[in-house]
């Protein structure tokens, strides 16, 4: 009787937690493990007039961001865009349009730290408060905008852009967007 007592409490726990597993694999249409709903997707880039992190360069606005491209949020405090940085170095040697946004940072360390990393971006913007992250849902860097020629965003990935990422998800979406651009 004592065995059972500890074993039902046991099973209780191996239910539910099943239960909270297929609860957190089930997708929603259009929605894969690694991403989050935005109310964003399908919407214009929001509005933005911010600094260049580079001295001297002209303010930036969502006009200045021309499509297909990623937006990538990056920080020279979050380990896991350091991780990325190669990858997107690689992507933007290869062609592929990449705008960053330096989210709540200096532009002294953005501007050593794409030194010393390289500068995969076409432009660069400081959002140093982080308006233009609250302004399109950021959690957290890195998070990576897809944008279509007209400015539309069209995914959003939460997360390092790795090989396996742009393999097997974002690489497609990017080319499938410059091929309706044509």
């Amino acid at each position: 009787m004592r065995r059972l007592l500890l074993i039902v409490p046991l099973l209780l726990f191996l239910v539910l937690a099943g239960f909270f597993l297929q609860s957190l694999m089930t997708k929603e249409e259009g929605v894969t493990e690694l991403e989050l709903p935005s109310p964003l997707l399908n919407k214009p880039f929001p509005t933005f007039d911010l600094p260049s992190v580079i001295d001297g360069e002209p303010r930036i606005t969502q006009a200045d961001l021309k499509g297909p491209a990623l937006v990538n949020i990056w920080a020279t405090w979050c380990v896991a865009c350091r991780v990325e940085h190669p990858v997107l170095n690689r992507l933007a040697a290869e062609g592929v349009v990449i705008y960053g946004v330096n989210y709540k940072d200096t532009n002294a360390d953005a501007i050593k730290w794409l030194k010393d990393f390289h500068n995969p971006y076409q432009l660069n913007i400081s959002d140093a408060d982080g308006r233009l992250g609250l302004d399109l849902g950021v959690y957290g860097a890195p998070e990576t905008y897809l944008i279509d020629a007209n400015g539309v965003i069209r995914h959003k990935f939460i997360g390092v852009i790795d090989e396996r990422v742009w393999d097997t998800d974002l690489g497609a979406r990017y080319r499938a967007l410059v091929e309706e651009a044509k």
